[in-house]
Order: structure tokens, then C-alpha cells, then sequence
């Protein structure tokens, strides 16, 4: 199986190579690629996943269709068959991990909804007893189930930085009280609802977030949504509050990083057959346990 980590289509414009995701303009449209990057701690490593970036774009696609009657989304279509006739020659880069969407003015925050006392969450929470300013009861042990889920918005970084939790009233500064109301009771829906999915196939949805962008047609839901990359799934037959759980992500990818000490500074290292094997695993097994399916990466 091939890695693909950067898309190369001549004659069409590239808008953005972000961390996994390559942008271009398509006439009134955008194609939307993922690719095998994976990154850590902020850095694109030197090793792709094989794979990852279908497996991101056919669980988005799957999350897509199940929330569409909550909100509409910027898909056009994930068929190359019906994409226009200049994209034709890049059949192989696109098959399976791109979706022509809708152009949307997006919002500038991060649409962070928790479940679970992990990660940042956590941290922020022994140091201050609360998660990005909201109070919760004293005692509380790591990856322990919240009172109930927390919307916590985040500053959305444009040149590769990390992105900044920021409070509910900055995130009103910068979008206006309307948008932001809309934007948490969207997100709290949309968490809620695939959480409740998540767990009647045995898979906990410990926290996510979403994008968001405005068409003429109003607010749609964008980019990824609920894919291991964006989210934090846990096996909920091993789940045990007091501590990390297991999870169905690049956990492997960021433990032998702090394992071989790398100083998280550019370059980033290549990934042991081993490391990559597992991470392409864990996805897959994300993959499956969601949608039910096995999906095929030949």
C-alpha cells in the first residue's frame, strides 16, 4: 500500500497545505484532500500512516450523512466520477480521500465540546479546578465522565501553533453573540447525539471539535468531523477512570516520540514499521467499530 503525503495537480491552484489536509480551488468550489501526513505535538513527522487519510475521509462522510438532518455540511459530492473534467487525470491522489465542498467563510474558533475530564482538560483542571474557566466538583479523577458535556471554544491557529482555549465571551468578541450561541447549541447537539452512536457500538466519545463556516445558504458544518484526528474515542469495555485510557488514535505515534526524547523542534523524526502498522490499526479499528463496515485500502 502506498503513502501519499503531499498531493501534487498541476494547473490547479493551491489554496493551502495544512497539517493532513491539501486545498485547491476548483471554479466556484474547493477539493478538499487528505492526506497520510500525521502530526504530533505540532509537527508534521517524516512518516505518513498509510492509508489515514481515506480512512479520515470515508468516516467523515459516514458522520456527514448521519447528521445531516441536525445540520447541513459543505459536501458537494465524494464521487470522482462526478467531478469536473480537469480533475480527471488525478483519479489516483483523489479516490477515496476527497470531497469537492461548498466554499464557506469560516469561523475563526475551534468548536470544542468535552465529555470527559482528559488531556488539556485535565491538566487545566488540577492546576485550577476548573476546565477553560468552568467550575466542576473537587475530587474529580482523570478521564472521569463530566456533570455534563462542556463547550469550550478555541483560538483556530492559522500558521501551524498550537490553538489557544479562549472563554465563551471572547469567542462572542470575535463572532458576535448570535454565531456563538448558534455555534455552542450546535456543537452540544451535534456531541451529544454522536456520543449516544458512539456508544451503542461500544465506543466512548470522550471529547471532539468541530468547524463551522457560513454559506449563502447559512451555517455548515465543515471540514473533518468526528474522525480519530479530531476527536478522542476510547474502547468503553476498557474503560477505567484514573488515569489515561486506551485509544483509538496516534497515542502510539506521540508515546514513542516522548519514549526517544525527541525535542519536539523541527525536523520531525521518521516513524518505526512497527508504530506506523499499529497507528493505521487503531484508525481502522475506529473505522470499523463506528460504521460497521471494513473498509478496504488497496
Amino acid at each position: 500500500m502506498q503513502t501519499l503525503t503531499q498531493t501534487d495537480l498541476p494547473g490547479l491552484p493551491l489554496l493551502a497545505r495544512g497539517k493532513v489536509r491539501d486545498l485547491y480551488s476548483v471554479g466556484e468550489s474547493l477539493l478538499l484532500i487528505a492526506t497520510d501526513r500525521i502530526s504530533a505535538f505540532d509537527h508534521v513527522l517524516a512518516s505518513g500512516i498509510p492509508g489515514k487519510g481515506k480512512i479520515l475521509t470515508q468516516l467523515s462522510l459516514f458522520w456527514f450523512q448521519l447528521l445531516r438532518e441536525v445540520v447541513p455540511n459543505h459536501l458537494i459530492t465524494a464521487d470522482i466520477a462526478q467531478y469536473p473534467e480537469a480533475l480527471r487525470p488525478y483519479s489516483s491522489q483523489l479516490e477515496g480521500r476527497s470531497m469537492l465542498v461548498k466554499r464557506a467563510q469560516m469561523f475563526p474558533v475551534e468548536c470544542v465540546v468535552r465529555g470527559y475530564l482528559s488531556g488539556s482538560g485535565w491538566k487545566d483542571y488540577k492546576a485550577t479546578g476548573a476546565v477553560c474557566g468552568i467550575p466542576l466538583p473537587a475530587g474529580m479523577q482523570e478521564s472521569a465522565r463530566l456533570p455534563q458535556p462542556l463547550f469550550t471554544p478555541a483560538s483556530k491557529s492559522l500558521g501551524g501553533e498550537h490553538d489557544e482555549n479562549i472563554s465563551f465571551d471572547e469567542m462572542v468578541t470575535r463572532v458576535g453573540e448570535p454565531a456563538a450561541t448558534r455555534l455552542q447549541g450546535l456543537s452540544l447537539d451535534i456531541y451529544n447525539r454522536a456520543a449516544t452512536y458512539a456508544s451503542q457500538r461500544g465506543v466512548i466519545l470522550a471529547d471532539t471539535k468541530f468547524e463551522f463556516g457560513v454559506t449563502p445558504g447559512g451555517i455548515v458544518l465543515a471540514d473533518e468531523v468526528l474522525t480519530p484526528d479530531s476527536s478522542r474515542y476510547w474502547p468503553a469495555d476498557q474503560y477505567a477512570p484514573g488515569g489515561p485510557q486506551p485509544s483509538f488514535d496516534k497515542q502510539f505515534v506521540r508515546d514513542y516520540l516522548e519514549q526517544i526524547r525527541w525535542n519536539k523542534q523541527a525536523p520531525a523524526p521518521a516513524l518505526p514499521d512497527d508504530i506506523v502498522a499499529k497507528t493505521q490499526r487503531k484508525y481502522l479499528d475506529a473505522y470499523r467499530l463506528l460504521t460497521g463496515r471494513e473498509l478496504d485500502l488497496a
